[in-house]
Formats: C-alpha cells, sequence, structure tokens
C-alpha cells in the first residue's frame, strides 16, 4: 500500500498552474503502471482534514517499491512524499 501525502492540506483546492501539470504525469504514471498490472487501483482519498493519495500495488518483490515510488513525476517533483506498507491482500482469482 503506497500513501502519498501532498505538501500541504489544501493542495486539492490551491494547487498551482505548475503542480496540476505535475499531477497530471504523476496520474499519467499510475495509469501506466495499472495498464501494467502493477496499480490495482489508486487515487486521491477526499479526507478534508488530511487528503492523500491511495495505491494498492501488486509487486513479485518488496525489493520493487522504491524504484516506483522514485520514478513517479510527483515525488521527483517534490509534490507528494510517498510512504510504503507491506499489505497482506486477498485478492480475487
Amino acid at each position: 500500500m503506497l500513501k502519498s501525502t501532498p505538501p500541504r492540506t489544501t493542495f486539492p483546492q490551491d494547487m498551482t498552474e505548475e503542480e496540476r501539470n505535475i499531477m497530471l504525469q504523476h496520474i499519467a504514471y499510475w495509469t501506466d503502471k495499472q495498464n501494467q498490472g502493477i496499480a490495482l487501483v489508486f487515487g486521491p482519498v477526499l479526507n478534508p482534514t488530511a487528503p492523500h493519495g491511495l495505491a494498492i500495488i501488486e509487486v513479485e518483490n518488496k525489493d520493487q517499491v522504491p524504484k516506483l515510488i522514485a520514478e513517479d513525476p510527483a515525488v521527483i517533483a517534490g509534490v507528494m512524499t510517498t510512504e510504503f506498507y507491506s499489505m497482506m491482500a486477498t485478492l480475487p482469482k
């Protein structure tokens, strides 16, 4: 499970044009990972006091995760910080 935190709680409402462009690249990046079968689901969590992004990913080895995070355009630009937590998920067959 990945949790991405924006630079401020008001980010969804007041992001700059530059930040919006970075977020569009971020969405495209994770959409590509979804098309590859890596990101099972991802998107913003609309918590008014602590907005963040959430992604449930499936990888063969957790050693793959730091690279996925490091290559995220929002992380590269410093717009998001991302935490990774292993999850013992039950997936549909």
